[in-house]
């Protein structure tokens, strides 16, 4: 019976969550064309900030949202292949692709050539919604024990974007030596800069995306014991 109520519980947020998907959707397809067609490609060749802005963008503002508009319906692939999609393996892989790109000849590479910074940014999206929708997705009867290994996956992700960002901000010298700085920013100023975005918006970002998940789990359905008769 308990199960039953749970299931009808889901049914009856169908609608509200239809009307939801579409609007994570929205934005995240919004945020995306806002990353890759607007000023920031052509200012990250000069601005180590403004290549930053679009990593934060793809992984910790965009993937999230499109991670949410898929989780639980039939594009979820977390639900298809749930040994693939899992939370702890997913963020290892986000872990290798985010160091491996900040490593100073992959990012000039993509700083100064238009198909790598295509394929930098393909690997951080996919990267990125690898890890939210392992986190988020999955089947409804299972979402209990996701969404526990969610929050421990989304923490590491937080800890090691946090050690890069804070590598950034704290380095005492250009880390990357074709930096030239923007505009009054100098070399220096202009990582510490980068190093700032991302410790506030990834730190922000994969700390709600925790603290959601979190709130999930507690007020789950399937987690609170039955209503005797």
């Amino acid at each position: 019976m308990h199960l039953n109520q749970c299931l009808h519980y889901e049914n009856g947020r169908n609608g509200a969550a239809i009307i939801r998907r579409y609007l994570y959707f929205s934005l995240g397809v919004a945020i995306l064309a806002a990353v890759w067609l607007g000023p920031l490609p052509q200012l990250a060749r000069q601005a180590f900030f403004a290549h930053m802005l679009m990593h934060m963008g793809v992984v910790a503002v965009a993937a999230p949202l499109l991670a949410l508009a898929i989780a639980g319906g039939r594009f979820d692939l977390a639900r298809r292949a749930p040994r693939l999609f899992a939370p702890i393996q997913a963020s290892g892989v986000e872990l290798v692709v985010v160091w491996a790109w900040h490593s100073p000849g992959l990012h000039h590479a993509a700083r100064h050539d238009t198909a790598m910074l295509i394929l930098e940014q393909g690997m951080f999206f996919i990267a990125g919604v690898f890890v939210w929708l392992s986190a988020f997705g999955g089947d409804f009867l299972s979402r209990g024990s996701r969404s526990a290994a969610g929050i421990l996956a989304l923490l590491l992700t937080a800890m090691h974007m946090t050690l890069l960002g804070a590598l950034l901000a704290l380095s005492p010298r250009p880390l990357y030596a074709h930096m030239e700085g923007y505009s009054e920013l100098t070399a220096i100023d202009d990582q510490h800069l980068g190093g700032a975005i991302m410790l506030l918006i990834g730190g922000l970002s994969y700390l709600v995306g925790g603290l959601w998940l979190t709130g999930r789990l507690l007020r789950d359905p399937l987690l609170t014991p039955p209503e005797r008769a």
